[in-house]
C-alpha cells in the first residue's frame, strides 16, 4: 500500500470517527459507532479537566449538554482543544445553558 493510500484510508476512518462520515471499506458501522462515541466522551473528559469551572458549573448537566454539542459538532483531528472548548462555551451561552457572562470571559477561562 503506498503513502498516499494509506494516508487516504486514514483519513476517511477520522471523518467516520469524529465527523460521522460513513465507515470505510472493510470496517464494522456500528464498531465504528462506539469508539467514536468512545472518543467524543473521552474529549469531554478532557475538556473537564481542563476547564474544571465549566464542568463544575453545569454539573449533571455537562456530560449530556457535552454529548450533545459533541454530536452536532465533532471535534476535527487537528482542532486544539482549547479552541473546540471556547466553541462549546459559545454553544451553551447561545442555548441558554450559562449565562452570558461579563467581558472577557475567554481570556478569564484561559487563565485558569
Amino acid at each position: 500500500m503506498s503513502r498516499e493510500d494509506l494516508a487516504r484510508r486514514q483519513a476517511e476512518l477520522l471523518h467516520a470517527l469524529l465527523a460521522g462520515g460513513p465507515p470505510p471499506p472493510g470496517f464494522d458501522a456500528a464498531r465504528l459507532r462506539v469508539e467514536a462515541t468512545v472518543l467524543r466522551r473521552k474529549h469531554g473528559r478532557v475538556l473537564a479537566y481542563q476547564r474544571p469551572e465549566l464542568a463544575e458549573a453545569l454539573g449533571d448537566r455537562y456530560g449530556p449538554l457535552f454529548a450533545e454539542f459533541s454530536a452536532q459538532r465533532p471535534k476535527k483531528a487537528a482542532e486544539r482543544s482549547g479552541a473546540y472548548a471556547d466553541e462549546f462555551v459559545t454553544w451553551l451561552i447561545a442555548g441558554g445553558h450559562l449565562p452570558k457572562p461579563k467581558r472577557g470571559w475567554r481570556a478569564r477561562l484561559r487563565r485558569r
